[in-house]
């Protein structure tokens, strides 16, 4: 038994020595000779000490150099801070115009949702596990988190009002699905049996592997726009499938430009999308730090956003 303890002691203590140290507390002027000593070019550095008073180090230096540097460390010759800035306030001004596109379809898919599946089980039928195609442990877990929505919202006065005042205090969908997250709302659509996912997906004229997809990614995207989260320069972790003549335009699928190729085919294509589109032109060419590669927008982004053949299937 000692020599367990022993051996685990000296696993423990080898394992410890491949940790790093947590770096120190450094003062807005360290962090700027620090940046300085990596070949960052700062002339202003009153400029950049407002920043660094305004946005943290880690935020903006950690998030926004990356592709900046050589494998030693050091910045490319001729970075600035005002490129590591400018990076920065683009994706900050791109989340803001990004969201009200992805809430478009979310207060869209909840009302199509709702209306569907209401009218065919009743106000109350995404309490019936055989409404839907998942297993009884899935049902479960789906359910106890649609009743977690609500108790996280019990003090909304629509909840209360459902709560106090009907049989057993039970909440109808169309109300439910107002105080569900988009992540609860895309995993309801998710668990449904295949043929009520089909009916739904072809109000947006879609297959529903599709849609399934797409619900996924925007949710993730959404949360982190509402979380002030990093777009430029990021791998989506949950990329959404897109059709064959996407890739052959050259649209990589887990890159913030596929989010923006799927929401035209979800939103309607008046003037509002044609707008966003122009938003975008100026948003881009507002801050020329940016390289659109890494935010995988092709070389004829525009156009392609506004063009909405299907050419697969």
């Amino acid at each position: 038994m000692l020599g367990h303890f022993i051996l685990g002691d000296f696993l423990m203590s080898e394992k410890q020595e491949k940790f790093k140290a947590q770096q120190p507390s450094l003062t807005i002027d360290e962090q700027i000779a620090n940046l300085r000593s990596k070949q960052l070019v700062i002339e202003d550095v009153d400029y950049a000490r407002v920043v660094l008073n305004d946005i943290s180090y880690f935020r903006l230096i950690k998030a926004y150099s990356l592709g900046l540097k050589e494998k030693n460390g050091n910045y490319y010759e001729g970075i600035r801070f005002e490129n590591i800035v400018q990076l920065y306030l683009f994706d900050s001004n791109f989340r803001q115009v990004l969201f009200p596109q992805i809430e478009k379809v979310e207060i869209n898919l909840r009302c199509r949702l709702s209306n569907y599946f209401s009218d065919k089980y009743g106000v109350l039928g995404y309490e019936e596990e055989s409404h839907f195609a998942v297993s009884t442990d899935v049902f479960q877990a789906f359910y106890t988190e649609t009743q977690n929505e609500i108790n996280r919202n019990s003090r909304k006065p629509f909840i209360k009002n459902f709560k106090g005042n009907y049989v057993d205090g039970k909440v109808p969908l169309y109300a439910l699905v107002e105080v569900m997250s988009f992540g609860t709302l895309s995993k309801f659509y998710k668990n449904m049996n295949s043929e009520d996912k089909k009916n739904i997906a072809l109000a947006y004229g879609l297959r529903y592997p599709y849609l399934e997809s797409w619900l996924e990614n925007l949710s993730y995207v959404r949360n982190i726009c509402a979380h002030y989260g990093r777009l430029y320069n990021a791998k989506m972790t949950k990329s959404p499938r897109l059709y064959k003549q996407h890739a052959k335009e050259g649209i990589p699928n887990n890159r913030i430009f596929a989010t923006l190729t799927i929401l035209k085919y979800l939103l309607p294509s008046d003037r509002h999308w044609r707008d966003f589109i122009q938003t975008l032109e100026i948003l881009t060419e507002k801050y020329p730090s940016v390289r659109r590669h890494c935010i995988g927008f092709p070389q004829d982004w525009a156009a392609l956003l506004s063009t909405r053949e299907n050419k697969d299937i």
